[in-house]
């Protein structure tokens, strides 16, 4: 379980490395954030994001299985939280889940 949680810390840094270039904030804060880890942590101070357990709880309701990837992008000003899931059956799930209001915006 600690190995998963390590991994899915990365995972989450890792996408919001990704998200970075196209800056945090959007075009009203442009050049506040140097790091993606730092525009992570205030998009969450501020309450622009949810706990990352929050997440993984809306996720696994919606489709049972283990966590095995994380993304977190800006995408048209909303932070969007990407859930890659496996399922008991071995299939590979995706949810995407509004990182502020926790409203699953799609399901693959």
């Amino acid at each position: 379980m600690m190995r998963l949680r390590v991994m899915v810390s990365f995972l989450l840094l890792l996408g919001v490395a990704v998200a970075a270039p196209h800056g945090a904030h959007g075009d009203d804060r442009k050049g506040e954030c140097k790091r993606s880890q730092d525009c992570a942590l205030d998009a969450f101070k501020s309450g622009d994001i949810r706990p990352l357990s929050d997440v993984l709880a809306v996720a696994r309701e919606e489709v049972p299985g283990e966590v095995v990837k994380v993304e977190l992008e800006r995408e048209d000003g909303v932070w969007v939280y990407e859930v890659k899931i496996l399922t008991p059956a071995g299939r590979r799930r995706e949810v995407e889940i509004n990182a502020h209001t926790l409203a699953v915006i799609k399901v693959d």
